[in-house]
């Protein structure tokens, strides 16, 4: 009896040591997520302005001054990646951090070691090269954004650690390598092996251990070469297990490093020990220390991942493309529609790539330079209007056609934004047809037709040279009916049109171009000098896509926007003229007058977006707290958005949004929510509090003005 009661009494020690630790667990990941809140807000204001005076859209900086404020905004991105670092490793130790199981390529992946590592690489003299075994299944299904960031480690080490010589990133099936104790590669269908060599320095053997643990480092001495806190392997060993994988590693002093990453191709579940007593044991051990005991006891009351399908797998020619070949880029999230578009685009020349969440677009455009793209509006991740307005406000890929497929009838103002054409759902496939031919049609032919009808000659004249270069045709009349017959007479791409013709007037036109080409024929934009109604404007509104009045700033207007219905490649057009295309979206119609409600606790914050928004001729209010905002709101009736900061003292951002949505008035007001904690289900919170959309500190303020655009619109 005494004997059991002893060993009762050590199971309730555990049980509440194990119980102290939870809690002391918890507390250590809320301490580093919001300490993770105030090194992040600071660094928000710091790269925002350093990020516009590298700009120096004033031109009033020296060239060193510019590369003076480079070096400062490197320097605070360098800082980020810090605190992201620690605060993975916070999110690992507590069980918070999440997986996104989804389908990547391995050309994909591949071609990211290439775009990241490439030219860092041969600046610093050395060789890097990517294989790829011929017996490689075409994806593995794990986190895509967890894998890249093991890959990143590892290859950034071998950068760093290799003077000479050469690294390299070999991916393959392996049969063995691996723990024996490793039960989820043991019983993988398929094992992938991520190997990264390189020709530096080495690493000790009785050092290959110690690498591997929280700031730890195989040189930790003052007076060590190479900097770093030591975390990035830290963080790619645990990484590593939450995928049911394993990091290896061979290397001698003087003879190089091999890091090998061995993963199951398809993600299998780690699977939970539960211990009598105790909560079921994580798949993630917290990270080793002195404390081992610790540590263990910790061990067994962290939970499992939360673990997120996000993509159905879909087959398309990702692997296959060659140089020069038509690429059509299928944003999609339905995968038997998507696989329809792709079978449409394969019997029209072209090379399909199949996206299905809006966050990988901006990344597969860089990576496949499409001829064309599919869009739908509504997606898992991200609304696609914000993808459109991003993809038409980069100089880098407004040009590309897009084509919009949605079950929203919102046909004028996806072309106002600049896609090519506007689909509904659902689409017969004589539709899907029509509109891949058109687009391989307008993909194949290099010179554009632009149509202007201006009955005054030396305006006529001024337009074609503000207009007229290389990469189009330009047709010029001077009646209403001269336009008929020119539109008649072939492919016009985009109408410039006055509205005061000797024939008959230019909404006259406009019905006669409806009723026999058909409503959106061709894109229109009017540019005229004539003092619009309320009702003519509405109705100019409703059948053309852009109207420009003529004035001081009117000719960057117009090349502006008859370049993106153009489709014009910024890059090749004259430095003048580029130089108007900036000015003109340094004054964006959709912000320019728009008054802006920020609310944020930290003037540096304050400041920085004010700054950036006012550059954009927006007006800026500010509150300093949710109550000031709440009264601010309820005095200045024209008010049309906010951002929201969601850390604040008092009130904070979620119960500050709850009360501008109880107030009759405000309900459709566009809140957009900023955050610098960057916790998983942080986007979900704010939605669910009444946000309408959400964004991270450090912001990105080309993300922020596309968020306000599109909300702004609604």
């Amino acid at each position: 009896e005494a004997k059991n009661q002893e060993i009762e009494q050590a199971r309730r020690a555990l049980e509440e040591k194990a119980t102290e630790l939870s809690l002391t667990s918890k507390y250590k990941s809320e301490f580093l997520a919001n300490m993770s809140h105030e090194l992040r807000t600071p660094l928000n204001s710091m790269l925002i302005l350093s990020k516009m005076l590298t700009e120096n859209s004033d031109g009033n900086l020296t060239s060193k001054q510019v590369e003076q404020t480079k070096t400062i905004h490197a320097g605070g991105a360098d800082l980020l990646e810090l605190i992201n670092d620690i605060l993975d490793l916070s999110k690992i130790e507590s069980g918070t951090v999440g997986l996104e199981i989804e389908n990547m390529h391995f050309a994909d992946l591949g071609e990211y070691a290439k775009r990241n590592f490439q030219h860092v690489a041969e600046a610093k003299g050395i060789g890097f090269s990517i294989h790829s075994a011929p017996n490689l299944p075409r994806t593995i299904r794990t986190d895509a954004k967890r894998l890249q960031q093991v890959l990143k480690n590892l290859l950034s080490n071998a950068v760093k650690f290799t003077e000479k010589g050469s690294i390299s990133l070999a991916m393959s099936v392996a049969r063995s390598g691996w723990s024996l104790d490793n039960e989820c590669l043991n019983r993988a269908g398929t094992v992938v092996a991520f190997a990264v060599a390189d020709t530096g320095i080495g690493i000790p053997k009785e050092k290959h251990r110690i690498i591997f643990e929280a700031f730890q480092q195989a040189d930790g001495s003052t007076s060590r070469k190479y900097g770093g806190t030591g975390l990035g392997l830290s963080i790619s060993r645990e990484i590593a297990r939450l995928l049911g994988g394993e990091i290896k590693l061979e290397s001698e002093p003087e003879q190089g490093s091999t890091f090998t990453l061995y993963v199951p191709a398809e993600y299998v579940r780690p699977p939970e020990k539960p211990r009598k007593g105790t909560a079921p044991a994580p798949s993630v051990p917290l990270l080793e220390g002195p404390e081992g005991t610790a540590a263990a006891a910790v061990q067994a009351v962290l939970a499992l991942p939360a673990v997120e399908e996000v993509e159905q797998p879909v087959e398309d020619d990702r692997e296959t493309i060659q140089p020069g070949e038509r690429v059509l880029l299928i944003v999609e999230d339905d995968v038997r529609f998507a696989q329809i578009l792709l079978d449409l685009a394969r019997e029209r020349g072209f090379k399909g790539v199949i996206v299905q969440r809006a966050g990988r677009v901006t990344q597969m455009v860089k990576s496949f330079s499409p001829s064309a793209i599919t869009l739908d509006i509504h997606l898992p991740d991200r609304d696609g209007w914000t993808v459109l307005d991003q993809l038409k406000h980069d100089p880098a890929t407004r040009h590309i056609p897009v084509q919009v497929i949605s079950v929203e009838d919102e046909r004028q103002r996806g072309i106002g934004l600049g896609a090519v054409s506007y689909l509904i759902k659902p689409v017969s496939k004589e539709a899907l047809e029509k509109t891949l031919n058109d687009l391989k049609e307008f993909s194949e032919r290099p010179v554009k037709r632009l149509l202007v009808v201006e009955d005054d000659e030396v305006q006529r004249k001024s337009i074609l040279d503000l207009l007229g270069n290389g990469d189009i045709q330009t047709v010029a009349v001077a009646t209403g009916g001269e336009a008929l017959a020119a539109l008649r007479a072939g492919k016009i791409d985009c109408l410039v049109l006055d509205l005061s013709l000797p024939d008959m007037t230019g909404f006259e036109l406009i019905a006669k171009m409806k009723e026999e080409f058909g409503e959106r024929a061709v894109p229109v934009v009017v540019y005229t000098g004539k003092e619009l109604t309320p009702k003519e404007a509405s109705e100019l509104r409703r059948y053309t896509e852009a109207v420009v009045i003529k004035d001081a700033k009117s000719p960057e207007r117009l090349l502006a926007e008859t370049a993106l219905f153009l489709h014009r490649v910024e890059s090749q057009l004259p430095p003048v003229k580029r130089k108007m295309l900036q000015r003109d979206r340094d004054s964006d119609p959709a912000l320019v007058g728009k008054k802006i409600l920020i609310v944020d606790d930290d003037v540096r914050n304050i400041f920085a977006l004010t700054t950036a928004l006012e550059r954009r001729q927006m007006a800026v209010v500010n509150a300093e707290g949710g109550k000031v905002a709440l009264a601010l709101l309820k005095n200045t009736p024209d008010i049309h958005a906010v951002l929201m900061d969601i850390m604040m003292p008092e009130m904070d951002g979620y119960e500050t949004t709850r009360a501008i949505r109880k107030i009759a008035k405000f309900k459709k007001l566009p809140v957009i929510a900023l955050t610098a904690k960057a916790m998983k289900g942080d986007r979900e919170k704010c939605i669910e509090a009444g946000a309408n959309d959400y964004i991270s500190k450090p912001v990105d303020v080309e993300q922020l003005l596309s968020l306000l655009r599109v909300w702004l619109y609604r």
